[in-house]
């Protein structure tokens, strides 16, 4: 059995606040409450400890393809994320035909099952084409329930979330059964009204996909799926804070309004986060990265990120000037709870899985441990 490590020194980011000079105890794969006096101690003075990140929305990472990848190439992807601190991730998909989409549902439940992935995110093919960003729209549906039905059994009980355009035919129906099966209804890639947003949410949609990013534009006359998004306690808000996907005003309009219990920052990342630039495929269609910014070859609409969540919640601290609490609440907690997951992980907790990050004085990302074992080292000599 593993000895007992007491991480001690550390600015600790709890459920009740920051502690400073605050001790996390490791036992085995989880935090535990207390340690012998004679237990391993690493010393965390000038650093910040928090809870391991939680990604609800991505595609892939370090050259590999979640939607594509063969089973090593998307625990490639994982891994990369892990190395930034992304604990517990849920692999996304994109549009695509429905045998393609259930055939690789089929494989990412079978990691799922494994612990090497939450669930399945699936976005697409039940968007509007008036919205649909970088999906290919000659493979988009209507979010028939008979279809959504298909993809939640190919599943097998592991799809976490599916977005959809709830104004389509058969949107309300769909997530009402989604809502039935456990899954999570999200709004996005979206033309709806704020009447129609506001239907969706009384089915029972608890998610906005990448709030602001393909939806209608806030209007004051019509204010459109992001006012009812943005009022209502029920639902979740996605952000991308890459300095791409959203101005810094409107990060503050969300969590002014939302409040930071009902953030969650994702990455919507695809290959090319952890990896470089270049030429990627997203789904069948050609991407080109170029200073870390994705977009498609044809027609230029932004597809996808390259962002890591330690670079979210680094920008989160010096552009936005977010409360660290606020920020780890939206990296961690909140997904974690929407998960289903917070029993298990997303705060720093006696009983909970060891999966944390320390990071330094300016918020670089210094190590990573999962189920208590060091992803990266910290090495801090």
């Amino acid at each position: 059995m593993a000895p007992r490590t007491v991480l001690a020194g550390a600015r600790v980011v709890l459920p009740t606040g920051v502690v400073d000079d605050g001790r996390v105890i490791v036992d085995g794969a989880r935090i535990t409450g207390s340690a012998p006096s004679s237990a391993p101690t690493l010393d965390l003075s000038g650093h910040w400890l928090v809870p391991g990140f939680v990604d609800l929305h991505n595609h892939g990472g370090g050259g590999a393809s979640f939607t594509s990848g063969t089973v090593e190439e998307v625990l490639q992807g994982v891994h990369t994320h892990r190395l930034h601190g992304t604990t517990t991730l849920v692999a996304s998909t994109v549009t695509g035909d429905m045998d393609g989409l259930a055939q690789r549902a089929g494989l990412l439940s079978e990691l799922a099952e494994q612990g090497d992935i939450a669930g399945i995110h699936f976005e697409g093919p039940f968007i509007s084409p008036c919205r649909k960003g970088a999906h290919s729209e000659e493979l988009l549906r209507d979010p028939d329930p008979a279809d959504v039905r298909k993809l939640i059994d190919a599943a097998r009980g592991r799809a976490s979330m599916v977005t959809l355009a709830t104004e389509l035919p058969g949107g309300i129906d769909s997530v009402r059964l989604l809502a039935e099966h456990g899954v999570i209804a999200a709004i996005g890639h979206t033309d709806a009204t704020y009447e129609q947003t506001v239907e969706a949410i009384d089915a029972g949609a608890t998610v906005a996909t990448h709030l602001f990013n393909a939806m209608p534009a806030l209007g004051h006359r019509t204010p459109g799926p992001i006012a009812a998004l943005l009022e209502d306690e029920r639902i979740t808000v996605e952000l991308i804070n890459d300095g791409t996907h959203l101005h810094p005003a409107a990060l503050q309009l969300a969590f002014h309004h939302a409040g930071a219990d009902r953030v969650a920052f994702i990455t919507d990342a695809m290959d090319a986060a952890g990896f470089g630039d270049g030429r990627y495929l997203l789904g069948p269609l050609e991407v080109e990265v170029s200073e870390g910014v994705a977009r498609l070859v044809e027609g230029g609409s932004i597809a996808g990120s390259t962002l890591t969540l330690d670079r979210a919640f680094q920008r989160a601290v010096t552009v936005d000037r977010l409360p660290v609490e606020d920020i780890v609440a939206a990296l961690s907690a909140n997904p974690a709870r929407l998960l289903g997951l917070y029993d298990t992980v997303g705060s720093l907790e006696p009983g909970k899985d060891a999966d944390l990050v320390v990071l330094d004085a300016e918020f670089t990302l210094k190590g990573v441990m999962r189920k208590g074992t060091w992803v990266v080292d910290p090495q801090l000599g």
